[in-house]
């Protein structure tokens, strides 16, 4: 099985915008929920964004609720994260996860996705 593979990451200045990219072909189909993480050194891997794939029904993090916009095209089989309004804080490796467990609790519930992507690093300047 391949794993999802993020692109898009960068360098920008606070208040820029990026827009990731998350080819997850053979997961969207099959997953409950697509999400988006991120994680710096020293800290848990936390939940940025969420899709429910059968819905569409997106869940955010109060961090960046307003700011970033979950989507998937399930023609391209590509996940995507629309983050605008950046901030220094937002520095972080990010990456793309799919769950296909039914059961797992909520959608940010890190332990329950089952296929990773490796990250891609992205980094806000103030």
């Amino acid at each position: 099985q391949v794993q999802p593979v993020e692109s898009g990451g960068g360098s920008v200045q606070a208040g820029g915008s990026l827009r990731l990219s998350c080819a997850a072909s053979g997961y969207t189909a099959r997953s409950y929920y697509m999400g988006w993480f991120r994680q710096v050194p020293g800290k848990e891997r936390e939940g940025v964004a969420g899709i429910l794939t059968a819905d569409g029904s997106t869940y955010y993090a109060d961090s960046v609720k307003g700011r970033f916009t979950i989507s998937q095209d399930n023609a391209k089989n590509t996940l995507y994260l629309q983050m605008n309004s950046l901030k220094p804080d937002d520095t972080a490796v990010y990456y793309c996860a799919a769950r296909t467990k039914l059961y797992g609790g909520d959608w940010d519930n890190r332990l329950s996705y089952n296929y990773w992507g490796q990250g891609t690093q992205v980094t806000v300047s103030s």
